[in-house]
């Protein structure tokens, strides 16, 4: 004996929505995947150069971002392009990047300290 389940059909403009929402968020991934990886190689080169620990680095970075007001992944761009092509950062970024290095290698620690 069979039995049959019931069907469910989807109407066609329903499975366009999935799609298309399964679509941006398969982009989005993709995009964290790769900002993730470069945040990653930029504290690989703070840690090389300046001779940080990794959650100095992490955090080196991410205080660059927050007082220049740009993204986290566009600074680590613009470390690892200056490592690469030994050029100087964007202004406000080298600024706040040699600030922040103080500010760790003083304190020889990933913590923030009150200015």
């Amino acid at each position: 004996m069979t039995t049959s389940r019931p069907q469910h059909h989807m109407p066609v403009n329903g499975c366009e929505d999935v799609v298309a929402r399964l679509e941006r968020e398969n982009a989005q991934l993709r995009h964290a995947v790769k900002s993730h990886a470069r945040v990653d190689q930029a504290i690989g080169v703070l840690l090389t150069v300046h001779r940080l620990e990794p959650t100095a680095g992490f955090d080196v970075l991410r205080e660059v971002s927050q007082r220049t007001n740009t993204k986290l992944h566009t600074v680590a761009e613009a470390v690892i392009e200056g490592a690469l092509r030994e050029e100087p950062l964007p202004p406000p970024v080298d600024q706040e990047l040699q600030a922040a290095l103080q500010r760790h290698l003083q304190t020889g620690t990933s913590e923030n300290q009150p200015e």
